[in-house]
């Protein structure tokens, strides 16, 4: 199945009754009309009150697309060239099928249409970014920018470590030998070495996932890390969203997910929006026939690892993805693993080109799952929830800033109203932080802060203050 080039979202508004051979006759009429592929269909968006009306839920069932649902509120806030009073007063909204197909921020292609008992308006679905990351924050500035847009902990890696790297650079003419490296992970965890592959970073995991695992409708739980579902979608997969909303805190409720989804990714705790979803929650979503794949690439930074996953072994299709280029700052180095049953670990190693992980790399994951070094990523942990915590403080200073839900990971999402101005203001003050708008559930008022010490933070709060000061004149 390939990716269409234009992604669309069709709004439906409809009486009560309403049969799925009227909405769907009226939104393949009104795309045949424009020139639009119904295969381009990446949702039907309607008003809450609306989402259960079983013409709008069959008819999504139809074109093999989730229903959207937003609240009234939001729909009436959104501008729309076709209001209706009667609608406002039946729906609490000037037109549904409009704002449904806006709201979430595409370009308008067709206009409210109607059929006896139902409406529908297409839009572009809102393009995310799914290739930008952190790093792009800050590449070509330098030393001239403090980042906070990459979640990599900083002053790493430590000593120890870089000599370690270095005393293997004399045995660079062998081959890779990752035996020592995966037993030592599998010790670390608890488990077989038959449950364990060793990747380069938890990037070529979702690779190998999306290529090797064969799913038919695979779910991508938002927001959250994108190079899943751009990984999916080079892989010729039609992926669904599962979008989480600011108003529920981010919290994922289980079943919000497709029951007849056969692949689902969700991170935890979740970049950008540091949410640590409780492992029952997670564990809900576990079933036969499901891949159930939970990126733990910040686990490490939680103290206590509470609501790990990781050992499990109880969850058919769990698939427990960790990176160690966060905690101990070896992004330049790519390595990572993945804990899953020894017949998927087959399956995802039989993707694999021939020694994907480098001595260095090998050297380095047995180094930082010793004893010693779990005991440094604990106390790091516990100072990032202290740093985390004087962040947070200082933040609620601020009455323009919001942070939704309780953060638990090196990073804090804020939403400001202005975002994409206040960023552009704080570089211009020194400090690179994360866009939120490419990531998917997320828009321009959203940004993203790593965790840092409580002198750079003070930094950071006056340079805010002042950055806020400015964009209000």
């Amino acid at each position: 199945m390939g990716e269409y080039t234009t992604q669309l979202v069709v709004g439906v508004g409809g009486r009560a009754g309403v049969s799925v051979e009227e909405v769907c006759a009226l939104v393949e009429e009104t795309l045949r009309g424009a020139g639009l592929a119904a295969a381009a269909v990446t949702a039907l968006a309607t008003v809450d009150s609306k989402a259960g009306e079983a013409g709008i839920a069959g008819a999504a069932e139809r074109f093999g697309v989730p229903v959207v649902g937003y609240p009234a509120d939001r729909l009436a806030a959104v501008p729309v060239p076709h209001p209706s009073e009667a609608a406002r007063a039946a729906t609490g909204t000037p037109s549904v099928a409009e704002a449904a197909a806006l709201v979430a921020g595409g370009e308008l292609l067709v206009p409210k249409r109607r059929s006896l008992s139902a409406t529908c308006a297409v839009a572009t679905a809102q393009a995310h970014d799914l290739r930008h990351h952190g790093d792009a924050e800050v590449v070509d500035a330098g030393s001239a920018l403090e980042d906070l847009a990459v979640n990599v902990r900083a002053d790493t890696p430590p000593e120890w470590l870089r000599q370690r790297i270095a005393a293997c650079l004399g045995d660079l003419a062998a081959y890779p030998d990752g035996r020592a490296a995966r037993a030592a992970v599998a010790a670390r965890h608890g488990l077989p070495v038959e449950r364990v592959l060793l990747t380069a970073g938890a990037a070529e995991a979702f690779v190998l996932i999306a290529r090797a695992l064969g799913a038919v409708r695979p779910v991508v739980v938002h927001p959250q890390f994108t190079e899943p579902e751009a990984a999916l979608r080079d892989a010729g997969h039609r992926v669904e969203r599962v979008v989480l909303r600011p108003e529920d805190g981010f919290r994922l409720d289980p079943a919000a997910v497709p029951e007849d989804a056969d692949l689902v990714v969700v991170g935890n705790p979740t970049n950008p929006t540091s949410v640590l979803h409780p492992a029952a929650t997670l564990a809900a979503l576990a079933r036969p026939g499901r891949t159930l794949v939970v990126d733990e690439a910040f686990m490490d930074a939680v103290p206590g690892e509470r609501e790990a996953l990781a050992g499990r072994t109880d969850l058919p299709g769990l698939v427990v993805l960790r990176s160690l280029t966060k905690t101990w700052g070896l992004a330049g180095l790519r390595i990572g693993y993945v804990l899953a049953e020894p017949g998927v670990i087959a399956k995802l190693a039989a993707a694999q080109p021939l020694w994907p992980v480098s001595t260095p790399a090998l050297v380095a994951a047995e180094a930082c799952v010793a004893p010693a070094a779990l005991a440094e990523a604990e106390e790091a942990a516990r100072r990032i929830a202290v740093d985390r915590a004087h962040l947070l403080a200082g933040l609620a200073e601020f009455e323009e800033v919001t942070v939704v839900g309780r953060a638990e990971g090196p990073f804090v999402l804020i939403r400001v109203a202005d975002g994409a101005e206040v960023r552009t203001r704080l570089r211009a003050l020194g400090f690179a932080v994360r866009r939120g708008d490419t990531f998917p559930g997320l828009d321009r008022t959203w940004l993203r802060l790593a965790v840092r010490d409580r002198a750079t933070t003070g930094r950071l709060l006056q340079a805010l203050d002042r950055a806020l000061a400015l964009t209000a004149r």
